[in-house]
Formats: structure tokens, sequence, C-alpha cells
């Protein structure tokens, strides 16, 4: 964090196939190494597997599933007089879609199907539904935070 002055916030380009800033994001989030072109084209092979099975807008349906894994709270350490008190706090718009990015990726990445398309696709489609990995880490993170809202006075 600096000291001297607010850092501006750098707006993502939006997607040149599906002119959506979110896919934007979420590719440059699943990109390894610099390669964009591979990332593109893995999410894109993704989103066709998702029209082929739904016979429904891959966009629709991707969006759908970031907002099913979005968290709206997540616990902070915090010390308080030799002790570490999990705070609950509330989290801001771009980190919520930050995180649901992340574990969507990492819990695609860990699934057990060939292809990493494949995988992606998978996850996508169950975060839809409403189960999957990704969406159980957010209600884990929605218990946890609740099971230590006794230590919400502690927030700062």
């Amino acid at each position: 964090m600096p000291r001297r002055r607010e850092v501006p916030v750098r707006e993502s380009v939006a997607d040149p196939s599906y002119d959506s800033k979110l896919v934007a994001r979420f590719i440059n989030a699943l990109m390894k190494d610099g390669k964009k072109s591979t990332a593109e084209s893995i999410l894109y092979g993704a989103f066709e597997m998702i029209e082929k099975k739904v016979n429904e807008s891959p966009v629709k349906i991707f969006e759908q599933a970031i907002e099913n894994v979005k968290p709206i709270i997540e616990v902070k350490s915090r010390r308080v007089g030799g002790s570490t008190y999990q705070v609950p706090t509330e989290i801001r718009s771009s980190r919520r879609a930050a995180l649901g990015i992340r574990w969507i990726i990492s819990y695609a990445r860990s699934r057990s199907e060939k292809g990493m398309a494949k995988k992606l696709a998978g996850e996508l489609m169950d975060a839809a539904n409403q189960r999957g990995a990704s969406v159980k880490k957010k209600e884990d993170t929605h218990k946890m935070a609740e099971a230590n809202k006794a230590f919400a006075h502690y927030r700062w």
C-alpha cells in the first residue's frame, strides 16, 4: 500500500470475442507464463463444450457460475492482546470477483477429467448449478465467518 497517493484502478480491456470484461479478467487469471493465446483457446474450448451440452449462451452460464462462487464475507486474522482472532469482514466487489475466478480456476485444475478445457467446462457447469468444489469453498468461507461473528467487534 502506497503512503503518498491513491493507486489508480486500471480498467481492463473487454474480451474481443464476447465483449466482456469479466471474460478478459478470467483469461488473464487462467494464463500461465504469459501464454495468453493458450489461455484463450482453453476458455473458448470450454465455452464450446458448454454450448453443446446446454444449448444456451456460454457467457450467461459463465457469469452465473462466477456469481454463485463470489463470497460476500471472509475472515481475516487480527491479533489482540496476545491471541489471534478470525474476524469476519465484508469483501469489496473487485476482490469478490477475483476470489471467485481464482477458486474456479484452482478447482478446475485439480479435477480428474482429461484436458484443461474439459475440466474448466465441468467446473463452470457445476458452479452454475450450485454444486462443485468452488461453491463448497464459498460456503465454507461463509460458515467460518458465521462461526466467528462473535469477534466482529474487533473489526478495524
